[in-house]
C-alpha cells in the first residue's frame, strides 16, 4: 500500500469542491468596503489640491490673500522703514519675490501641516537668502530629549542633513497643531479627506453618466419563441459585445437600437438615490471649504446664506482665517530671524492698509482717538504701534 503511487492510474484525481454555502452567489458581489483615498501627503495633494477644484480654490484664496497681506516690522521703540530683515523678506532669493515665497509657505502649511524655511547662511548676522522646502521631503530627526537636532531632505535617492544644534537652526519648522503628534502638524486637508473622496467619486459618476448621453441605463429583457427567458452563452457573449462596440461611449449618444427577435428594451429612470448625488457633492463641497476655513459663497457654491452677502463673508473669511494664520506665520519667522540679529523684533500684518478690514479700522480709531481718558501712549498700544520715543508728549 506504501507503494500504490508508483502504479499509473490507480485513482483517480479527485476535483476539489466548495462546501461553502456561499459558494453559489460568490460571483454576484458588490463593491464590498467603502475604498478611502490614502491619507498621506502626496496623496492628499494630489486628490484634494490637484484633482479636486474646490480643495484647490480654498488653498489658493488663503494663500494669495495672506500673502499679499503687507509686513512691518518694529520693536518696542520704533517701527523699521529700513532694516536688513525687511530687505531679506521683501527679496528671500533670486527666483522669488515676497508674495511668492509667502504663497508658498501658507500653501505647504494648509496642504501639509507644516512649512520649512530654509536660511541661507551669509558672512553677516542676517542671512543671504531664505527658501521654502517642501514639505514631504522632509523628516524630522528628534534629539534624547524629544526636540529636533536635525532636518533630513530627501530628494529620490539623495539626501541632505541639516544640523539644528548650533545657535540658530538653519530650518524654521512652522506646524499646525496636531493633538497625536509631538512633531508633524495636521492639515486642513486631512480634516477634509473624507468630504474631498466624496466629492471627487460623485464628480466621476456625473463623467460616467455624461459619458452614457446623460441618461440612465436601461434592461434588455429576453424572451424566446420558446418561452424561455434565458438566453445561450454564445448569444449573451455575442449581443454584449455588439452592445460595447455600438451603443457605449460618448460618441454613440442617442444611437438607435436595433434589436433581434425576442429581445425587448426598458428604459429606467433616475431613482432617488441618482437624484441624491447632486446634493451629495454639494454638501461635500461645503464640508471642504468648513476645514479651511473658506465661506461657501466666496468659491461659488450655490445655497449658502450663512453670510448676509459677499462683504460680510469677505470680512469674515480674513477676520476668522486668514489673519489668524498670517500672524502666527510672521510671529515664527520674526522670532527665527530675530535669534540672527540679536534683536528683540515684532514682524506682524499691517491691519491698516487690509481693504477687507477697512471699515472696522475706522471704528477702531475713531473710537480710541475719541477716548479722552486714555494717554497717547495708552491709545498706540492699543493700535499695536510702537511706543512713543523718548522726550515725546504722552497727553
Amino acid at each position: 500500500m506504501v507503494f500504490k503511487f508508483l502504479r499509473p492510474g490507480a485513482e483517480a484525481k479527485v476535483v476539489e469542491t466548495k462546501a461553502s454555502a456561499t459558494g453559489p452567489v460568490v460571483a454576484y458581489h458588490s463593491a464590498g468596503r467603502v475604498a478611502w483615498s490614502p491619507r498621506d501627503t502626496v496623496s492628499l495633494t494630489r486628490t484634494g489640491f490637484s484633482g479636486n477644484p474646490v480643495g484647490f480654490r480654498s488653498v489658493k484664496l488663503i494663500a494669495e490673500a495672506a500673502a499679499a497681506l503687507p509686513l512691518v516690522l518694529q520693536d518696542r521703540n520704533q517701527r523699521f522703514d529700513v532694516h536688513p530683515i525687511l530687505n531679506l523678506v521683501r527679496r528671500p532669493n533670486m527666483a522669488q519675490g515676497r508674495a511668492e515665497l509667502m504663497e508658498a509657505l501658507f500653501a505647504q502649511l494648509l496642504l501639509s501641516g507644516d512649512a520649512y524655511v530654509e536660511a541661507v547662511a551669509s558672512e553677516e548676522s542676517v542671512p543671504l537668502e531664505m527658501h521654502v522646502l517642501r514639505s514631504d521631503r522632509m523628516k524630522i530627526v528628534p534629539g534624547a530629549d524629544g526636540w529636533p537636532v536635525a532636518y533630513e531632505y530627501s530628494v529620490g535617492a539623495k539626501k541632505h542633513r541639516f544640523d539644528a544644534t548650533g545657535p540658530v537652526s538653519p530650518i524654521c519648522h512652522i506646524k499646525s497643531f496636531h493633538p497625536q503628534d509631538d512633531h508633524y502638524g495636521f492639515s486642513p486637508m486631512q480634516a477634509a479627506a473624507m468630504a474631498v473622496d466624496v466629492h471627487n467619486s460623485a464628480s466621476r459618476w456625473s463623467k460616467s453618466l455624461l459619458d452614457n448621453a446623460a441618461r440612465p441605463s436601461g434592461a434588455l429583457v429576453f424572451n424566446s419563441s420558446e418561452g424561455h427567458g434565458a438566453m445561450g452563452d454564445d448569444q449573451y457573449r455575442r449581443l454584449s459585445e455588439e452592445i460595447e462596440a455600438n451603443y457605449q461611449g460618448a460618441r454613440n449618444a442617442g444611437r438607435p437600437m436595433v434589436l433581434e427577435g425576442g429581445l425587448d428594451w426598458k428604459p429606467m429612470g433616475f431613482s432617488p438615490s441618482d437624484m441624491e448625488f447632486q446634493k451629495t457633492k454639494e454638501s461635500a463641497a461645503r464640508e471642504i471649504a468648513l476645514a479651511f476655513g473658506v465661506p461657501p459663497m466666496l468659491i461659488g457654491i450655490q445655497g449658502d446664506a450663512t453670510y448676509a452677502n459677499y462683504q460680510e463673508a469677505n470680512r469674515a473669511f480674513y477676520r476668522l482665517t486668514v489673519l489668524p494664520l498670517a500672524t502666527r506665520v510672521a510671529s515664527a519667522l520674526s522670532d527665527w530671524l530675530s535669534q540672527f540679529t540679536g534683536e528683540d523684533l515684532e514682524l506682524k500684518p499691517d491691519l491698516d492698509q487690509v481693504p477687507a478690514l477697512a471699515t472696522e479700522r475706522d471704528a477702531q480709531w475713531s473710537r480710541v482717538s475719541n477716548a479722552d481718558f486714555l494717554t497717547n501712549r495708552e491709545k498706540r498700544a492699543l493700535l499695536g504701534l510702537p511706543a512713543l520715543a523718548e522726550g515725546d508728549s504722552d497727553g
